[in-house]
């Protein structure tokens, strides 16, 4: 793989909707989605079997267990029952997980790779071993069904491995990144109260190590539930050239855990065990994952066993056309739901890739590396990546296994879309939108459908997804609220602590009453097909014209000078505000006044004469959460005059110290 720069000043724009890829018969006949509707009797018509998914869903659900013959009880209640928000499924149903994610025998379990070089892979077998041996561990612990085990983990094998003995024993869950400050960590565990946490005494990024003994132990001291605290010598081990596992924690680093016991991870798996699996109710928690917690405390959202089970199935079959033989890579840590999505690979019978460390270090290509060394079938990562990748001119070589690429956590623009079918020519990419709300994707791609830039090519099967005009009705080629009119198995069980179900219902159900609004602007064309343009808590509202801040970041970052930016609209109450555009520089880059001039004109060409920023602003960093997106509401609220404390939590943010540079005049 080379690098190299494109010398272009700015990118050329890409028209919405340009073909770039079509899908031969050989590609349609092989897909494993046209073997499911083979399965079913069903023409190869996506439309019609995606109304059929969502009109009767009690029987497109059944067929997904049937069709994947999912190991559990299916009982004899019904299959859906209730309305949203309190719709259940598969009454009178059990299963696990984790019986379900190791029943496949061909092929790695894992593949681990770090940023320092480091290397692991894990046969199925041995990966089966080290579950059995942590469960026992944590059966040791006390620990049992609806239990919960909290980590502040990275993206390492410990984490896949103690996951999956948490969820064998019907326990629950939850999972921190060690990027994390210790109180936007407390802010999640302390709301579960976990009887034990597995952590880290550090991890690597960008080249660095970051030593995070002091923050376990303070995290410890505000869970006075804990009867353990496990640690993993993940950095001393690296120092001392060993395996994690053959490491002991060093006493000096665990002295001041304040209560319960203190074991290293070899304690934890140091005895064998039966692997056994703690058959549960469909709806029974699985894992606790959380909303960003930029702006209040982060909610705790419960997923089920069942739902996560028959959804990524589903959405890994046939939407990332993912199974035995693949390889699945998506660029992710322990705190994002992306990697309870990667990890899934192993209920596909594929291989997840686990990578702790930068996505630019030591090069911008970093990534595209793994891809490269470890036969990546299916690569997925941010669509800011992608866009990077674009901007540092990389030429892509060396993917010849790469069967698809995925994009999600923002819209990815037209040019995006074209990069890569210009790097990799035939090559399908998927643009993905969905939330850590339901652990999928609402709307994505398949291996049926041509790839047009800019174009999210349909809705997902089982997910109801429609647009609503402000009175609330369905909309066709109109930009409006996303919203999902039919329970999906995978939306949560509950938020934790929620006993009334008042903070859920508040989440999702406060503006149409049994419809889930999901806070995104959405167009659906007549084919099916989509455009997401970003928040719809965060609109331009110029002149009466409405528009998504992705179109508006489109413009603004294909300059080169730009690395970043930020829009703001601080009109409010039918009052016409200011639009203030923010701009991170690219390194060398300053805006001259031939660049704003240049910003302004494209602005007023390819969006409107309304859309031309009343000021623009140069800052050192766009703030953003810890799993990257754009905090537009908080800065939003900071213009318009709430204290920066008060706007934004700056523990649940990978940049607080850019904060005060986004100020009122």
């Amino acid at each position: 793989m080379t690098f190299l720069r494109t010398g272009d000043r700015m990118s050329d724009m890409v028209a919405e909707g340009e073909l770039l890829w079509e899908p031969d018969d050989e590609v349609v006949a092989s897909a494993r989605l046209t073997r499911y509707l083979k399965w079913l009797g069903r023409s190869e018509d996506y439309e019609d079997v995606w109304r059929w998914s969502v009109d009767d869903p009690a029987a497109f659900w059944t067929s997904i267990w049937d069709y994947f013959e999912v190991i559990g009880e299916r009982g004899d209640g019904p299959v859906l029952s209730g309305t949203m928000p309190g719709a259940r499924w598969f009454a009178g149903a059990s299963l696990n997980y984790a019986e379900n994610a190791l029943r496949h025998d061909d092929g790695p379990g894992l593949i681990f790779l770090g940023e320092d070089g480091g290397r692991q892979e894990m046969s199925r077998a041995e990966l089966r071993e080290e579950v059995a041996r942590v469960r026992a561990g944590l059966i040791r612990l006390g620990v049992g069904r609806g239990d919960r085990v909290a980590a502040y983990v990275p993206n390492i094998p410990q984490a896949l491995i103690a996951f999956l003995a948490t969820a064998s024993l019907g326990a629950i869950w939850s999972a921190g990144s060690p990027d994390f400050g210790v109180p936007s960590i407390v802010d999640r565990f302390k709301q579960i109260e976990p009887k034990v946490l597995i952590a880290v005494d550090g991890y690597h990024y960008n080249g660095k190590s970051f030593d995070r003994s002091a923050a376990v132990n303070e995290i410890a001291a505000a869970l006075p539930s804990l009867r353990a605290t496990v640690w993993i010598p993940y950095l001393a081990a690296a120092d001392e050239g060993r395996a994690p596992q053959q490491a002991e924690p060093a006493a000096a680093r665990t002295a001041e855990v304040p209560h319960g016991e203190v074991i290293g991870w070899e304690g934890l798996r140091a005895e064998a065990g039966p692997l056994e699996f703690e058959r549960v109710p469909f709806d029974h928690p699985l894992w606790i994952l959380y909303s960003s917690g930029t702006t209040g405390l982060p909610k705790p959202i419960v997923h089920g066993h069942g739902g996560v089970v028959l959804e990524h199935l589903k959405a890994l079959t046939f939407h990332q056309d993912l199974g035995p033989g693949d390889v699945f890579f998506w660029y992710t840590t322990t705190g994002w739901m992306m990697w309870n999505y990667l990890i899934g690979a192993l209920l596909v019978g594929a291989t997840p890739v686990l990578y702790d460390g930068s996505a630019t270090h030591p090069s911008p290509d970093a990534l595209w590396r793994v891809a490269a060394s470890e036969g990546v079938t299916y690569f997925g990562v941010g669509a800011p990546y992608i866009m990077a990748s674009l901007k540092a001119g990389l030429r892509l070589e060396g993917l010849e296994k790469l069967r698809g690429v995925g994009s999600t956590g923002s819209p990815l623009p037209p040019e995006g879309f074209a990069w890569l079918a210009a790097q990799l020519p035939g090559t399908p990419l998927g643009s993905f939108s969905g939330g850590t709300d339901v652990c999928t994707g609402f709307v994505g791609a398949t291996l049926l459908h041509p790839v047009r830039a800019g174009i999210i090519p349909c809705r997902s099967l089982g997910a109801k997804v429609e647009s609503y005009d402000p009175a609330g009705k369905p909309v066709i080629g109109e930009v409006g609220e996303l919203v999902v009119t039919q329970p999906m198995p995978s939306m949560p069980v509950c938020f934790w602590n929620d006993p009334d179900g008042r903070r859920y219902t508040e989440s999702y159900f406060d503006v149409y009453p049994g419809v889930w609004r999901h806070g995104d602007w959405i167009k659906i064309n007549e084919d099916g097909s989509c455009v997401i343009y970003g928040r719809s808590d965060s609109t331009l509202n110029r002149g009466g014209v409405r528009m998504g801040t992705s179109e508006f970041y489109r413009v603004v970052e294909r300059f080169d000078e730009i690395a970043d930016s930020l829009v703001i609209d601080t009109g409010q109450l039918g009052q016409e505000g200011r639009l203030l555009l923010f701009v991170t520089l690219a390194e060398q880059a300053e805006l001259t006044d031939e660049l704003e001039r240049e910003l302004r004109t494209a602005l007023r060409t390819e969006l409107s004469p309304r859309h031309v920023p009343d000021e623009i602003r140069v800052v050192p960093g766009i703030p953003r959460t810890l799993s990257g997106k754009k905090l537009e509401v908080p800065v939003r609220k900071i213009l318009l005059g709430t204290p920066i404390e008060k706007a934004a939590n700056p523990d649940a943010m990978a940049n607080p110290e850019v904060l005060p540079h986004f100020t009122r005049d």
